[in-house]
């Protein structure tokens, strides 16, 4: 039987929908139990209904953790989740988030997206990636299940080495998720 999988995300939901074709490929053995948006109108949102996933709005942490539960998510995989959320016990070590960089460098509130593409180049980095952590406590600090790390060109722009460091989550996050659903 497939793990239900909750989904949070506060953005276009690029990465739940490379976990949908995941599961549709049989890479990951999962069935989408919710997609919770942190406010209206998001594109993963629209994409949720698109699939014909069971979709919530939800803002505070209370709100987050009573519709994972009302729909018997086993396992959660933060798809681009902007909001704080420190997983209750009975979630602890069943959350999963993926960083674009290698942690611990370049994580914490305020680094996602651009911003950490912009503070690797700034910083002279030779390398970037990603990597898959299990969620506790503060943003961007729980252990680290796997990471891929991606070379920095020196013509790169925060734009080139995005689509380098999402073509590498695209690989890594469904296959930390199917080893964490083999486990369970």
């Amino acid at each position: 039987m497939p793990a239900r999988l909750g989904i949070l995300l506060s953005g276009s939901g690029s990465t739940y929908a490379n976990l949908v074709q995941a599961i549709a490929a049989g890479r990951l053995p999962a069935e989408i139990a919710v997609v919770i948006g942190s406010k209206p109108g998001l594109g993963g949102l629209d994409k949720a209904a698109a699939y014909g996933h069971p979709t919530v709005i939800a803002v505070k942490p209370d709100d987050v953790s009573a519709a994972l539960r009302a729909h018997g998510a086993q396992l959660v995989a933060m798809c681009g989740w902007l909001k704080f959320w420190d997983p209750p016990a009975d979630f602890s070590g069943r959350v999963v988030n993926i960083h674009p960089s290698l942690l611990p460098s370049f994580g914490g509130k305020g680094m996602y997206g651009h911003h950490v593409h912009d503070a690797v180049l700034a910083h002279g980095c030779k390398l970037s990636g990603c990597t898959v952590h299990l969620v506790g406590g503060a943003y961007d600090t729980g252990p680290i299940l796997a990471q891929q790390a991606v070379p920095v060109l020196p013509d790169d722009t925060p734009a080139s080495l995005a689509a380098r460091v999402q073509a590498a989550e695209r690989e890594l996050y469904p296959g930390v998720i199917a080893r964490l659903i083999a486990a369970m």
